[in-house]
């Protein structure tokens, strides 16, 4: 996901998202420096005071902290609590979703698992 494709959703959240990802895939792990306010903003075309927006909910969450003077960092556990929010918001929201538009087009589990053919 790009800042400059998906229009729909604030850019802070947008930059969340984005930042949250990468600690998802591994990018940043527990304990790593994020990229400076300055920094992001600059990679991401956004003003900076939206970035420090989307990291100051970061901080909130306790996902980021702040060693002042050095810059930010991940969390311990951030990773873990994340993938746990996510998997919990997929199964609520967009599993359902998903699982009725299956239905409608008569798409079986063991279809998509490959086990049955066409």
């Amino acid at each position: 996901m790009t800042l400059k494709t998906s229009h729909e959703k604030p850019v802070y959240v947008r930059i969340r998202e984005t930042i949250a990802d990468a600690i998802l895939a591994g990018r940043y792990s527990d304990g790593d420096a994020l990229p400076s306010v300055r920094a992001l903003a600059a990679d991401e075309g956004a003003n900076p005071l939206t970035v420090a927006k989307a990291y100051q909910g970061f901080q909130d969450e306790g996902l980021v902290v702040v060693r002042r003077g050095v810059g930010m960092f991940v969390a311990e556990g951030a990773r873990a609590r994340l993938a746990n929010s996510e998997r919990d918001a997929f199964i609520k929201t967009e599993w359902p979703e998903i699982r009725a538009r299956m239905k409608r087009l008569g798409i079986s589990p063991a279809e998509l698992l490959g086990k049955e053919t066409a």
